[in-house]
């Protein structure tokens, strides 16, 4: 974590596309170089991505309801659009952490399992739950005419990974958490402001309720992270993510 307080807020308009580049598959015109470089102090933008993503899967969603799809064709249509807005990035994390946290004898086995590019079990498992329960969540939004909750769950499920960056150390030197970087504190207050900005803007008052059960599903995963691989990467801020939105999905279709 970033103890310093006096660590200069670095803003940048650049990092919002940098920020694209890294969490979706937008063929943006970015300096490939400078982004590297800005990688970590682009995470204050994940919340606003996480909001156009939403708003991306939102509007196909209600505009095939819109002219007679059955709402769960329009929820899964909407999801498989999503995924391929984000390289399907977070799926990907979340049955790649499941496979590691769930079977490895040592920190370095699972490790190794999580960089395995083939599913097994745990991970196979854990992204059809995930999905199913987005389903559910996509499909009573769209049944309540509810948009602009698309996109807070989208920027509410993107700010856990701007906290586990600031919080939690590195699990392994190299990998694609390592070359985004850590999180400085300046950086993590933005996102945590931005992202309840865009949520009171869409759900109202309702947003501190999500946003705050968003953080807190997180906190099993990030412990199991600790005690088994010492640390994050980049599968776990995937992992983070899903469970993120399913909680936000179940707390704004609950309250409904």
């Amino acid at each position: 974590m970033q103890d310093n307080w006096l660590i200069k807020l670095d803003l940048r308009l650049g990092d919002i596309p940098t920020a694209f580049t890294l969490l979706t598959r937008l063929p943006l015109p970015v300096d490939h170089a400078k982004t590297g470089e800005r990688a970590a102090k682009a995470a204050w933008a994940y919340p606003l991505v996480g909001a156009v993503a939403g708003l991306f899967a939102g509007v196909i969603a209600f505009t095939l309801s819109s002219v007679g799809v059955l709402s769960d064709i329009a929820a899964a249509i909407a999801i498989g659009a999503l995924m391929l807005f984000t390289g399907a990035l977070h799926e990907d994390g979340l049955s790649d952490c499941a496979d590691g946290l769930g079977g490895g004898k040592t920190v370095k086995h699972r490790l190794e399992i999580m960089k395995d590019s083939r599913i097994g079990a745990f991970g196979a498992a854990a992204l059809c739950a995930a999905i199913l329960a987005r389903w559910s969540g996509y499909n009573a939004l769209i049944t309540v005419d509810w948009v602009w909750a698309f996109i807070a769950v989208g920027a509410a499920s993107r700010l856990p990974m701007v906290l586990v960056m600031y919080v939690m150390p590195l699990a392994r030197p190299n990998g694609m958490a390592a070359a985004v970087g850590q999180v400085t504190t300046p950086n993590a207050i933005v996102a945590t402001l931005l992202t309840l900005i865009l949520c009171l803007a869409c759900v109202g008052q309702l947003a501190l309720v999500a946003i705050s059960i968003a953080i807190i599903v997180c906190l099993p995963l990030c412990y199991l992270a600790s005690r088994r691989i010492k640390g994050y990467t980049g599968d776990i801020l995937g992992g983070c993510q899903q469970i993120s939105e399913i909680a936000a999905l179940a707390t704004l279709t609950t309250i409904l």
